[in-house]
């Protein structure tokens, strides 16, 4: 059985305030991944399903796009 990879996206236009998690974390559904920055809010992304973080896409100061990479975890 092949496990198929989680891609994290981000959901609207932002800068990325926080990075809590890294390469290699193993992370629970729920998670937060990133804390991301819009509109003077904070919104935690977080993880759709358990795993490890086989890769982080953003660095603190980034600023992502709808749809940009955030995090793949597998």
């Amino acid at each position: 059985m092949t496990l198929m990879a989680d891609e994290i996206r981000a959901e609207m236009v932002a800068n990325v305030g926080k990075v809590v998690t890294s390469p290699g974390a193993t992370v629970a559904e729920g998670d937060t991944l990133v804390i991301l920055e819009s509109m003077k809010m904070e919104i935690p992304v977080l993880a759709d399903s358990g795993g490890t973080v086989s890769q982080l896409a953003v660095h603190e100061g980034d600023v992502v796009r709808e749809g940009d990479l955030i995090a793949v975890i597998s």
